[in-house]
């Protein structure tokens, strides 16, 4: 395993632009995302970073799927888990909710190389399912395909039916076709979109009628290669926000344990920043960009019926409606699956280079406002505010 850098080398949190418009020392105040348990479906979860030490629950990760779960072959899995948990130790990145821990599952995605290593990897799916069957509460995936699989759509459905929070990034494709990818155009999957600091839309973030929120998602660092020495400047794409809104769903979570996952979900979308209709969501944007502090900063926030699913008609079911009141464990083990869906699947990082959105005149708003003032959405040069008819998932 590699290390973290020190922090006389490097000081990765005084880059981390998001944490003083979102007010992060505030919000710790209140939560810290303490008690809640994040299952990081990725590329693997070093836990010897400086920053997750402590922070990596390696030993509940159920044994039919925790072949290397902590060796992360690319580091993207790694990022991901210290944008939501990390403690910021050693310079190391600043998790947004530092009192939430890890559960980390290593799948066979872009970068993994070697036909026993990949046959030994287990795939989305059966993590997925794996997932479902412990207690964690919130399922990350910052991973992407063209897809759709059934058979990953099947374990979604599963996880779903078990209470859990599936938060997935919706993929870095703005800049050509803008395709969303599976799993976040899935029905019970929230698709989170990213944005630069003045709160506009990444370029290279997807668009479309799955996105249904937004986070920051460019211009920090990130681990971007397996050997931990060193972050790497810039490491932009919507897996960043993807994981920055697990963290955000986990400090809800912490402050409110007798939530359900339709209360966390309703809490998130009408707390998310916006100036537009919230029955008439973003293109882009989605229903807004996440505020946890919103939530936390009201003793009294009233979060709605707990059996009511905030995105019953996107989804087109109610799984979330009939799943437990908890994310409990269950007993009753998911099945197997028997072979990987015929998909390309990568993680929703992107390169440095040709990422950066145009800037908004709107600095910050979307982040700081209480009221939901938000951003000019920038695309192709010309400022635009797009909406979307959600299609019946």
């Amino acid at each position: 395993m590699g290390f973290a850098p020190s922090a006389a080398a490097y000081d990765a949190q005084s880059k981390q632009w998001y944490l003083d418009p979102m007010k992060a020392e505030e919000m710790w105040k209140v939560s810290t995302g303490k008690g809640v348990k994040v299952a990081v479906i990725d590329s693997g979860v070093n836990a010897d970073t400086a920053s997750l030490k402590g922070q990596v629950l390696v030993d509940e990760v159920p044994k039919s799927v925790s072949y290397h779960a902590t060796d992360d072959y690319t580091g993207h899995g790694t990022t991901m888990a210290e944008l939501i948990a990390g403690t910021g130790a050693g310079g190391g990145l600043q998790g947004l909710a530092p009192g939430a821990k890890i559960v980390p599952f290593r799948i066979d995605l872009e970068g993994l190389k070697g036909a026993e290593e990949k046959r030994k990897t287990p795939d989305d799916t059966e993590a997925i399912r794996a997932a479902a069957d412990t207690d964690v509460k919130i399922i990350n995936m910052s991973f992407g395909s063209e897809g759709p699989s059934s058979k990953e759509e099947a374990a979604v459905e599963y996880a779903a039916s078990k209470g859990k929070l599936l938060i997935a990034a919706v993929g870095n494709s703005g800049q050509t076709a803008g395709t969303i990818g599976y799993p976040a155009a899935f029905p019970y999957v929230v698709g989170v979109s990213s944005t630069d600091e003045s709160g506009t839309v990444s370029k290279f973030s997807s668009y479309g009628g799955y996105v249904d929120l937004t986070a920051p998602g460019q211009d920090f660092p990130g681990w971007c290669d397996a050997n931990f020495r060193s972050y790497c400047d810039d490491v932009n794409g919507t897996s960043s926000a993807a994981a920055i809104a697990s963290a955000s769903a986990a400090l809800i979570w912490s402050a409110h344990p007798d939530w359900t996952v339709n209360q966390v979900t309703r809490a998130l979308i009408d707390t998310a920043g916006r100036d537009w209709p919230k029955n008439d969501p973003s293109k882009y944007l989605g229903y807004g960009a996440v505020r946890p502090r919103v939530v936390l900063a009201d003793a009294g926030y009233d979060p709605g019926s707990a059996n009511v699913d905030p995105l019953a008609k996107e989804n087109g079911g109610d799984l979330l409606a009939k799943s437990s009141s908890s994310s409990s464990s269950s007993s009753t083990p998911s099945a197997p699956s028997t072979s990987k869906p015929q998909q390309n699947t990568s993680t929703g990082g992107t390169s440095a280079a040709g990422s950066t959105a145009q800037s908004s005149s709107d600095s910050n708003t979307l982040w700081i406002a209480l009221g939901g003032a938000a951003a000019v959405i920038v695309i192709g040069g010309a400022g635009v505010a797009v909406m979307r008819a959600r299609r019946a998932r």
